[in-house]
């Protein structure tokens, strides 16, 4: 019987295959990968093992795996494979949240046992969170997604409900509000949990390779082409996709990326063969793709077969009853990741944090809560005072009134609400995405609330 999962991630093939080897004789089940992109694919709030990692990785290093880890699951362990001269830098990796380390060369026994108690500390966490749900206290859903306001219980419920289909579906936010952990949590609710979930930033690919990067190509396909190579998108075979902020896909590679998701088969290039893919689609957008369709620089039928159900995930500013409560939660995560005792957050910590606007919505705030865990204070909202970022609240609860008041005048005719407050289509349209305004509520009996 297996004594647990270990996903190790090291560059070198020969320490990889050893440390594996070793790892596997003590009972342990491994699986290993080369790079931390790939070890990040296999990683989800619910995963049940530990990570072995090594530091010195070229792209993405085992410090910056280890913290993108901990924002999935900051109850994941991690165990850091340091070199010669590294001892500094992984005991400043224990203080942001490491689990342990080992330096090179290392005894396998060694590794074994720390292994051995970071994958029993894994199995207490993960036995205690089916135990808080059973007994009627938030499951993984309400505590990755924290929020009583109801458009939170609104979104729990839908990706409940989405998340065990196989439904595409477009995720739609601000920056910063999470559309990523929602992707995950659709993944982690799926059939697909176990299999890969592999996130694409469609505005980071080089647009010189980006067919060849989501598509793979054979050899000799072009110049310096020697070896075949799989592209991300069969990277992801019987897992899920995550095109993030798709709306930054060249024009000309949606209609190829329109083919994959109508027909589920992909042309690797240079290939005389499709192949069949099983995957799942999920896109974000920080803004909707009604309006770039319009403007022509998204295609209509791919956002007709992507949107096949929509999520949006409201800022912070449209569930202000929420941000005392997540602030808390992400204050109590911070101090465990940097090991650090329980830190109490006074009453007037709290009303200045409710009190602020929060653009950068839960990224902006997860970052004052490491500042708080860490005893740094928190740092001056834009160099206001407290009475004008109280002013700043007002001037926005004056705004979304003002809308509000606009629409009902016109029955929800967006048109006249633009011309009348002097926006353009699509800033009403990002205003009342920010605040949570549902045009529909506003329409006339009969009307066509689109013109």
């Amino acid at each position: 019987m297996s004594a647990g999962r270990i996903l190790l991630v090291d560059d070198e093939a020969d320490m990889r295959l050893s440390t594996a080897q070793a790892l596997d004789l003590e009972g342990f089940g491994v699986e290993d990968v080369a790079d931390a992109q790939s070890a990040l694919e296999r990683v989800g709030y619910g995963f049940d093992g530990i990570v072995v990692t090594d530091i010195r990785m070229p792209g993405m290093d085992g410090l910056t795996l280890m913290t993108r880890i901990h924002e999935i699951d900051a109850e994941i362990p991690v165990i850091l494979v340091t070199g010669h001269g590294d001892i500094q830098l992984a005991v400043r990796a224990m203080r942001k949240g490491a689990y342990d380390f080992v330096e090179k060369p290392f005894d396998g026994q060694q590794l074994a046992e720390i292994a051995a108690r970071a994958m029993e500390y894994r199995r207490v966490v993960l036995e205690n969170r089916v135990l808080r749900a059973a007994a009627g206290q938030a499951d993984d859903l309400e505590t990755r997604l924290v929020g009583r306001s109801n458009v939170m219980i609104d979104l729990r419920r839908r990706l409940r409900t989405i998340g065990p289909t196989e439904a595409d579906v477009l995720i739609v936010g601000e920056t910063g509000v999470g559309k990523e952990v929602v992707a995950r949590a659709l993944h982690d609710l799926s059939p697909r949990a176990r299999k890969p979930f592999i996130a694409i930033d469609c505005a980071a690919l080089p647009a010189a390779l980006i067919e060849s990067e989501l598509f793979g190509h054979e050899a000799g396909a072009f110049p310096g082409a020697l070896r075949p190579r799989y592209g991300k998108f069969e990277h992801a075979r019987g897992g899920t996709i995550l095109l993030d902020e798709i709306g930054s896909m060249p024009r000309d590679v949606q209609g190829k990326l329109l083919r994959v998701v109508q027909d589920r088969l992909i042309s690797p290039l240079g290939a005389t063969e499709d192949r069949v893919l099983d995957v799942r689609f999920i896109a974000t957008s920080r803004s909707p793709l009604e309006d770039e369709v319009a403007a022509g620089r998204f295609r209509a039928d791919l956002l007709y077969r992507l949107n096949v159900v929509t999520l949006h995930v409201p800022p912070l500013s449209a569930r202000r009853e929420d941000v005392q409560l997540l602030f808390i939660k992400l204050v109590q995560e911070a101090a465990a990741r940097h090991r650090r005792p329980p830190v109490p957050t006074p009453p007037q910590l709290l009303a200045e944090i409710a009190e602020r606007p929060w653009p950068g919505n839960v990224r902006e705030l997860r970052n004052a809560a490491d500042r708080h865990a860490l005893g740094i204070a928190l740092q001056p909202a834009e160099d206001r005072s407290p009475e004008q970022m109280r002013l700043a609240h007002r001037v926005a609860n004056f705004e979304r009134d003002l809308i509000v008041a606009t629409l009902a005048a016109h029955g929800g005719r967006l048109k006249p609400v633009y011309e009348a407050l002097g926006l353009s289509r699509k800033s009403l349209y990002e205003k009342m995405q920010k605040y949570r305004i549902d045009k529909t509520h506003y329409v006339d009996a009969g009307d066509d609330a689109d013109g």
